[in-house]
């Protein structure tokens, strides 16, 4: 079997392909680096928890319909009750609602909560702000109660992602923050004014650093404003009464300086948050469940955040 080290490898090897097409990727590139990402998610992560229901539909939208996958425990209530929205990770470029099904699957069942994660569009097809526009859609169609016959409760809902979902998260927690109970930001991209730390160490050479940031910048930032906070939400000044916040950073990855920083933000904001820092853990790691068995219990840590701030009686007041 592959080593972790081997994945990074070898999607390095395809990104420096892509890379190297600059303007003139093609779709048979993309679609060949989405495969190799799902066939290595197929094969280092584990099945998560049986669900008592998986229920695929579109959130309708004049221009796109926005597919998303909705997850229902067995323990979850019958009546519209707490769920999380989810936004996948993948660099704005890659992975889809099928390669983070894991970790859905594990916040579904260890909150028992339901979970909508949302297949949002990528770059370079569609670069920004088309992903950010179908993640806000989602989420404003939760809120205005249109979910309420999948189960959704408008006024109990959390957002949460990974790496370019935290990015959209972040976004959209700071702009909705009167509407949602908390947030989950794993390993975040919380800007995309500079591709690596300040001070770069020895972990930032692994293959899946600094290069994909530099791909991200070409194809999805893309000449738009990067100081802008919908790209950029660690530069947001106005923090206060954003929703309580569970933060993961890792040691092997070149965001780990910026996740922190935004958490310290937040804590001095006066935002509840409960960070964690997996020291020895690289960038993604929550896709490779059988590589790293870290990737089985953070989700269930998560989790029980939620349950602090989502109860299935106390509503919110509408804003």
């Amino acid at each position: 079997m592959k080593s972790p080290k081997d994945i990074a490898e070898e999607l390095r090897a395809q990104l420096e392909k892509l890379k190297s097409a600059k303007d003139n990727v093609s779709n048979f590139q993309i679609n060949n680096f989405h495969q190799n990402f799902r066939r290595l998610t197929n094969q280092f992560d584990t099945p998560g928890p049986k669900m008592n229901s998986i229920v695929n539909f579109n959130v309708p939208d004049d221009r796109n319909p926005i597919p998303v996958r909705l997850y229902e425990p067995f323990n979850a209530v019958k009546e519209p009750g707490p769920t999380l929205i989810y936004l996948h990770g993948g660099g704005f470029v890659t992975c889809d609602i099928s390669t983070h099904e894991g970790i859905c699957l594990r916040m579904a069942s260890g909150s028992g909560y339901r979970v909508l994660s949302v297949d949002y569009r990528l770059a370079p097809q569609n670069p920004f702000p088309a992903g950010p526009d179908d993640c806000e859609r989602v989420l404003k169609w939760a809120l205005d109660g249109y979910g309420e016959e999948y189960g959704i409760h408008r006024h109990n809902i959390a957002l949460g992602g990974d790496s370019a979902g935290g990015n959209m998260t972040a976004y959209l927690a700071q702009k909705y923050r009167k509407d949602l109970r908390c947030q989950i930001l794993f390993y975040p991209l919380m800007q995309l004014v500079q591709v690596k730390p300040h001070k770069p160490g020895p972990q930032d050479v692994l293959p899946l650093g600094v290069m994909a940031l530099k791909f991200i910048e070409q194809h999805y930032v893309a000449g738009a404003d990067a100081q802008n906070t919908r790209l950029s939400p660690l530069f947001e000044k106005n923090l206060k009464s954003v929703p309580p916040t569970y933060m993961l950073t890792c040691g092997l990855d070149p965001l780990r300086v910026e996740g922190k920083a935004y958490a310290d933000k937040l804590t001095a904001a006066g935002v509840r948050v409960l960070y964690t820092h997996t020291k020895s853990m690289p960038h993604g790691f929550l896709n490779f469940a059988k590589a790293f068995p870290k990737a089985r219990k953070i989700p269930l840590d998560a989790a029980d955040f939620m349950r602090q701030y989502m109860d299935d009686k106390t509503e919110m007041s509408p804003s």
